[in-house]
């Protein structure tokens, strides 16, 4: 086994997930807004120290962190490092990389995801910092007329293009190709959502394929396969079904795991579909959490920025974590969620 594929098989190791801590500084003071917190170094650092101190949390349900840039050269308070501060609990460092969804010329309200330029020198330090992998977000929304097939591809082959790029820096790539659930309108049926899914994940390993990447080592974090936000509702038992379905006609058996964001779905909702999926029958892959705001939401509003709630905050993250990793191992239920 290659080091690529061990790494990739540590992040998605039985009942583990893994952390997307990666908001960038506009992304955080959103959230820090919502408990009216101003974001500051001190108050991002704060925060972060506050989800990695966690220590249940971290050792035994979280396998890696995704970081943003100023993040992974951040220490904590005492000086420890984040970077080491992970490693102390068997954790991996990751590290966002793309540079954000950009207006693609030529197609209105459609995207196409920068950074591939003077990325091969920044993964190269990126790894002396100590990051075992890192993360590309590529965004595909649902719409009128949308999205067009050149959008799915200008995605699919950045995506490619970056993953390469990790492997020859020794860094494992985390292959993000995310079909919105809450973008405008945001009514599309789950019908939809499946044929986006399916058609977008078969150009991304197309690409991946063309580009030499290493299936074995990498991981692929894409959506569930869910309705818009304000599309019909359907089953937790759907979502499972037409999700497993996709990923069963595009995925190769070769991939070591699929980590799911959660975009679109409440933290119950994120845990539910998950556990869900492995009710299915066995499946060629490992399925588990790549989770930002549904590990997260519950520890910010408990912690609140104040000093005395940090412990409180770590609890509510804890608790989330381990429902989480129940998902990833198809036991979860909704009276564990509430035992809490």
């Amino acid at each position: 086994m290659s080091r690529l594929s061990e790494i990739a098989n540590q992040l998605v190791a039985p009942g583990k997930g893994i952390l997307a801590a990666d908001e960038s500084t506009g992304t955080i003071k959103k959230r820090f807004d919502s408990i009216a917190l101003e974001s500051t170094e001190t108050s991002r650092r704060d925060y972060r120290e506050m989800l990695f101190g966690a220590t249940e949390a971290m050792t035994d349900y979280i396998s890696g962190v995704i970081l943003f840039d100023e993040t992974i050269r951040q220490s904590a308070a005492d000086g420890t490092q984040f970077v080491d501060m992970l490693r102390a609990t068997n954790c991996l460092p990751g590290i966002k990389v793309d540079t954000g969804a950009k207006p693609m010329p030529g197609y209105i309200d459609e995207t196409v995801t920068e950074g591939l330029d003077g990325l091969r020198d920044r993964l190269a330090e990126y790894a002396r910092i100590g990051a075992a992998f890192a993360k590309w977000r590529g965004v595909i929304g649902i719409g009128e007329n949308k999205p067009t097939r050149a959008s799915v591809h200008a995605n699919a082959h950045a995506l490619a293009r970056y993953a390469a790029l990790c492997q020859e820096a020794g860094i494992v790539p985390i292959v993000e190709p995310e079909v919105l659930a809450d973008g405008k309108p945001g009514d599309h049926t789950i019908e939809v959502c499946e044929k986006v899914t399916t058609d977008t994940l078969g150009e991304v390993f197309e690409q991946l394929r063309m580009a030499g990447v290493a299936l074995d080592g990498m991981i692929l974090k894409p959506n569930m396969v869910i309705p818009g936000v304000n599309g019909p509702k359907v089953s937790v038992e759907e979502v499972a079904e037409r999700t497993v379905r996709t990923l069963k006609a595009t995925v190769p058996a070769i991939v070591p795991g699929i980590a799911f964001l959660s975009g679109g779905q409440t933290s119950e909702q994120a845990s539910a579909n998950l556990s869900a999926m492995h009710n299915i029958g066995k499946l060629p892959w490992a399925l588990t959490f790549s989770y930002g705001r549904a590990l997260q939401a519950e520890a910010l509003r408990t912690w609140g920025g104040k000093a005395e709630n940090v412990e409180a905050g770590r609890r509510a993250f804890i608790h989330r974590a381990r429902m989480n990793s129940l998902a990833s191992l198809g036991q979860w239920a909704p009276e564990l969620d509430k035992a809490a």
